[in-house]
């Protein structure tokens, strides 16, 4: 998994998305009101919305009353795989992290730091939804404990 623009833009228009709908009444948002909310091309957004609606995280309805709504309720949809969705060229096993020549060669001091260090940020993205970051639950509560803690 990449942390890329386009993984960063679709997660930011997402979150902007689940922040607009009301608890039990899906309601659609057209692209341009994201785009102008989020600072993201309206055309990019159209690229990255075909990707989100074929992983089946948005559906969308034309219309006067048209536009994207979150095919699933937003506390069933974690960061990770929004990332997914759209950067599909990066395995849920590939590192987010450009390490270089140095951190990917096999005799590496610091290889297995790198690859500790993406499984927790997988870990986190993948426990973290839509609705945790429009409310604001980002303190860490989530994260993995770590048995050497400051004494």
């Amino acid at each position: 998994m990449q942390l890329s623009t386009r993984g960063r833009y679709a997660v930011m228009a997402l979150v902007d998305l689940a922040a607009r709908e009301p608890e039990g009444a899906p309601r659609r948002v057209s692209l341009a009101e994201i785009a102008a909310r989020q600072g993201i091309s309206p055309a990019y957004l159209e690229q990255l919305f075909a990707r989100l609606r074929r992983a089946g995280l948005v559906v969308s309805a034309r219309g006067p009353s048209g536009g994207y709504g979150l095919a699933r309720r937003a506390d069933e949809v974690s960061i990770a795989t929004v990332i997914r969705a759209v950067d599909e060229g990066g395995a849920a096993g590939d590192c987010c992290l450009d390490a270089g020549d140095a951190g990917e060669a096999a005799d590496c001091p610091t290889a297995a730091l790198w690859r500790a260090l993406c499984l927790h940020i997988h870990y986190f993205l993948d426990t973290i939804t839509l609705a945790d970051v429009v409310a604001g639950r980002l303190d860490g509560s989530r994260a993995p404990h770590h048995p050497r803690e400051a004494a």
